[in-house]
């Protein structure tokens, strides 16, 4: 048994502590409430930190539209051309940011060591004086693996000494009913196997505004009573010992109000997931240094993996609902980055430690799985346009929420781009040339560009776009454990251009993705909020081809349309058009748990945890792969299970007051329903999932049902 096994609980289970209430009043975008913070720390000279970022992108965005400029002009500038060159400059901005925030993480990283907030994963771990809450929102994942990586996570923090710093808070919204008591009885196995005492879980009847309600909730019940609280997503983990100096760091610097980790990608087993996780481990560090550079105490937060001070977030962060219908209205869905900007706007230091190491996630296992997710993220990206003019937001904040909305609105960009410029083509080619236009001109105007040039602007483009990589790359192989984890020089070089090629051809299947999850929700359309799937589904041929076919169409009338023009331009058009019409295959190949692995055995797209796991890992895939629990209906698992069936019981809140004539249709239905059953597996048969939910919500409905025979 596990050494944390020891710690044995003596006291009943008590699946919450007493609450201490903490007011979380809501936020006005346009009432600032002014500095309540300490000024927070800064790096020094993160003026001229930030002059330099903005400097070089700007010197390179110019460089590139005067030479995009030279090759459109030849013969003067058609509306068009002057279309084709404003999106280039747009995209080649976008682009050229990116190239110098990785240049100054490459530098960074062959600088040294990053200790922001002196935080030294290599110093000895300090000791604690306040009080941490973990918190594990879910939202109708695999329990099995959740508590697994939970009981991980608790175990790494218990062989640092320092346990009795933290409580654990599961903060279920799960809304079908047999997961639900599948996470009971999890968290009820967690318990037994562990003996620990300080593992709580509470279940939302209703999750109103989701995953940020969720934590909300939590902060006005329990927050009270801790200085900080560690957000985790259900797929993340994170070793005891960052745990403890992202908690020591919160103690020692009483102007932050949030920290966040860089978290590496794990458990890949698709091709799809390991091309991620093998970028994100290799080129993901040179961006994560680059910006946490000049960031300096105006970072950002991706919700999850981060470290945040209580106060802070329930005197700031109290979402306010955005005006109108969704999906622009309503509750604030990437309610990540906004709660960040609110904190930041008050005084709190907001900061990325990318270099403390010990925080993982894991990743969609296919395209068709990451578009999904990514269609909320988009959603949730686009929703920040009304909160980019609130008042009192720090100008980097701004930055911050103009990102999310560029890394969506430029795929849209570049599809116009490529259109237009396949349309000016075509022009030149079919349509006969108004040599002469209206108005006195001594000479004809010939619609022309600069080949030459062009193909000069297209090399340093995709310059632009690869020596990040390479940079990446070349990093890794200057560190010895690097390079043994990611196989050594030569196959980790193969696996960057094979990184390189595979993203090549994803490229163009995400631009459509995200154009047309731009364009629904411009038309009004809402993406809902779906649990994420985290293992493969097996499509098969017919489903990829209704899911992408009109990728493989448009690929196919663009290949044709640049062959009708000339054969070099269908070449120049080879990687769109590769991308979009192979788009069945590339999803189906990326797809494929059997090249992930084939590719792992031959020491490709290899990062260092696979070779040299930390124990963290090994732990939670060693409880993942123990037998899972009986997975039968939730009322036949109650029926067989008097101690799950209990403790199921005593979790319920008290229900809520009803105003006269509100009827709960779902309960009154399953009641109905449940009394024409002669035992519980006859009334589960009875039972709608939103009816089974209700009858596991009532207290009184379910010990009715409980005294029926089980079978």
């Amino acid at each position: 048994m596990h050494e944390a096994a020891d710690l044995r609980r003596e006291a009943p289970f008590v699946h919450l502590p007493a609450e201490r209430p903490l007011a979380m009043p809501e936020q006005s975008l346009w009432r600032p409430p002014g500095a309540v913070a300490p000024a927070p720390e800064r790096p020094p000279r993160t003026g001229l930190r930030r002059l330099l970022v903005f400097g070089a992108t700007a010197a390179l965005s110019v460089e590139g539209a005067y030479e995009m400029y030279q090759v459109l002009q030849v013969q003067g500038l058609t509306v068009p051309e002057a279309m084709v060159l404003g999106l280039f400059v747009s995209l080649f901005t976008w682009i050229a940011f990116s190239l110098v925030s990785s240049l100054i993480g490459f530098v960074a990283i062959l600088a040294g060591p990053d200790h922001t907030l002196d935080i030294d994963p290599a110093a000895p771990l300090p000791e604690l004086a306040r009080r941490t809450a973990v918190l594990l929102p879910t939202y109708n994942e695999d329990p099995h693996r959740v508590m697994s990586r939970l009981q991980a996570i608790w175990e790494s923090i218990a062989e640092t000494g320092r346990l009795s710093h933290f409580d654990v808070f599961v903060l279920s919204d799960t809304t079908d009913p047999d997961v639900w008591v599948r996470e009971e009885a999890a968290l009820l196995a967690l318990i037994e196997r562990t003996g620990a005492d300080n593992v709580f879980y509470r279940h939302r009847r209703e999750n109103v505004a989701r995953k940020a309600g969720n934590i909300a909730e939590w902060t006005m019940r329990f927050g009270g009573a801790y200085d900080h609280m560690l957000v985790l997503d259900a797929d993340s983990l994170m070793t005891g010992d960052t745990v403890v100096r992202l908690a020591a760091a919160m103690e020692r610097h009483p102007s932050a109000g949030l920290i966040q980790t860089f978290p590496v990608v794990l458990n890949g087993t698709t091709l799809f997931a390991r091309i991620q996780q093998f970028a994100g481990r290799v080129y993901g560090p040179l961006v994560a240094r680059g910006i946490a550079w000049w960031h300096g105490s105006e970072s950002n937060y991706w919700g999850h993996n981060a470290i945040i001070r209580v106060a802070a977030f329930a005197g700031q962060a109290g979402l306010p609902l955005l005006k109108g219908r969704k999906p622009f209205g309503g509750h604030i869905l990437s309610h990540d980055f906004v709660e960040a900007a609110l904190m930041r706007r008050a005084g709190w230091g907001v900061h990325m430690a990318p270099g403390l190491g010990g925080s993982f996630e894991e990743c969609p296992p296919s395209l068709t799985e990451y578009a999904i997710r990514d269609r909320r993220w988009c959603q949730g990206n686009l929703q920040h346009l009304g909160v980019l003019p609130a008042r009192g937001l720090h100008w980097v904040s701004r930055l911050h929420l103009l990102t999310g909305i560029g890394s969506y609105i430029t795929s849209p960009l570049w599809l116009v781009f490529l259109l237009v410029g396949i349309l000016i083509s075509l022009q030149a080619q079919f349509v006969k040339p108004e040599y002469f236009p209206s108005g006195f001109s001594l000479f004809p105007q010939w619609p022309a560009q600069d080949p030459v040039r062009a193909a000069w602007v297209f090399a340093g483009t995709m310059g632009i776009l690869v020596v990040p990589k390479f940079l990446g790359w070349f990093a890794a192989m200057t560190q010895k454990s690097e390079r043994r984890g990611t196989g050594g020089v030569i196959r980790s070089f193969v696996s960057v251009i094979l990184e390189t090629f595979v993203t090549s051809l994803i490229a163009p299947i995400m631009m459509l993705l995200q154009s047309r999850a731009v364009a629904e929700i411009l038309l009004g359309r809402d993406a809902g909020w779906q649990a994420q799937q985290r293992d493969v589904a097996h499509a098969g041929f017919r489903l990829l081809s209704r899911l992408y076919g009109w990728h493989v169409l448009l690929g196919v009338l663009l290949g044709a349309a640049a062959y009708a023009v000339s054969a070099p331009l269908l070449l120049w058009m080879t990687p769109v058009v590769a991308g979009l019409v192979l788009a069945v295959p590339t999803v189906a190949a990326t797809s494929s748990e059997r090249i992930g692995r084939g590719l792992r055995r031959i020491g490709l797209l290899l990062i260092p945890e696979e070779r040299d796991p930390p124990a963290v890992l090994l732990r939670a895939q060693e409880l993942v792969a123990a037998p899972a629990p009986s997975d039968a209906p939730a009322l036949l698992r109650l029926a067989s299970d008097a101690a799950l069936l209990d403790a199921h019981l005593a979790m319920l809140p008290d229900k809520p007051a009803r105003k006269k004539g509100d009827v709960d249709v779902p309960l009154v239905v399953a009641r109905a329903r449940t009394e024409q059953a002669d035992t519980v597996a006859e009334a589960a048969t009875f039972l709608a999932p939103k009816e089974t939910f209700s009858i596991l919500a009532d207290r009184d409905a379910l010990t009715q049902v409980m005294r029926k025979p089980r079978a």
